[in-house]
């Protein structure tokens, strides 16, 4: 799993975590599987009809048109994902982490002749590859990629972090708070930034300075990391 790290307008660093190969292609095999078995069931359905010229056009366009549709209909109306999609627990966002509008969703659709028909996907998994930001060429064109939403447990998810031995803290105003009060702070902080929200996260370093009774200077989310390594510094003593 790639990640990836952008800036917003708003100067807030956001870590993106790529999808890897293997959540995507595991996602569009279930994808694959839906629409196989809706296919068949259909046919059954309707076989037992019989139907003049007209009828059997009716029939194809019954068939056909919600598997052309699949993709851009389920990503539309369902966050960025699909079912496949979201058993992986995988989605598509624009590069800056925000829900992208109909017309993105629709360029990535309209290339998926290119990237996943032609060649059986082996262009979608050669550009994701060589990418970096977990895009096809689908998503290069239409300023998206597809992150995972998977939670991983690490030091990250827990109070403690790591603190550089010649480390000099900023704000010794944070042992008003309790370890409680931190964890909150890292986990509210981890989902803004995993779902790219700017204002949770200016939000967030605005109710510290004001909790903590300080001004800050420097980006909201330093601002917010810095507490948090202060407190560590503060405590860990």
């Amino acid at each position: 799993m790639d990640n990836f790290q952008i800036e917003t307008a708003q100067n807030i660093e956001i870590q993106q975590n790529s999808a890897s190969i293997g959540d995507r292609i595991l996602a569009y095999l279930v994808d694959f599987l839906i629409i196989i078995v809706y296919a068949i069931i259909t046919a059954l359905l309707i076989a037992g009809f019989e139907a003049d010229r007209f009828g059997e056009m009716v029939y194809y366009m019954v068939i056909g048109l919600p598997i052309f549709l699949y993709y851009l209909l389920f990503e539309t109306f369902w966050d960025g994902k699909t079912p496949g999609k979201s058993a992986m627990k995988i989605r598509v966002v624009k590069l800056d982490g925000s829900r992208p509008a109909f017309v993105n969703y629709l360029i990535r659709w309209l290339l998926r002749v290119i990237d996943i028909s032609l060649g059986s996907g082996s262009i979608a998994v050669v550009t994701i590859l060589l990418n970096g930001k977990g895009q096809r060429l689908g998503d290069m064109a239409a300023k998206t990629t597809v992150i995972s939403e998977k939670r991983k447990v690490s030091l990250a998810n827990t109070l403690a972090v790591e603190i550089p031995e010649d480390y000099v803290p900023k704000y010794p105003q944070v042992t008003i708070l309790k370890d409680r009060d931190v964890q909150e702070v890292k986990e509210i902080y981890r989902k803004a930034r995993l779902k790219g929200n700017v204002e949770v996260i200016t939000a967030l370093a605005e109710k510290l300075s004001s909790l903590l009774g300080v001004k800050f200077d420097e980006k909201p989310s330093v601002f917010i990391k810095r507490v948090i390594e202060d407190y560590n510094y503060f405590t860990q003593k």
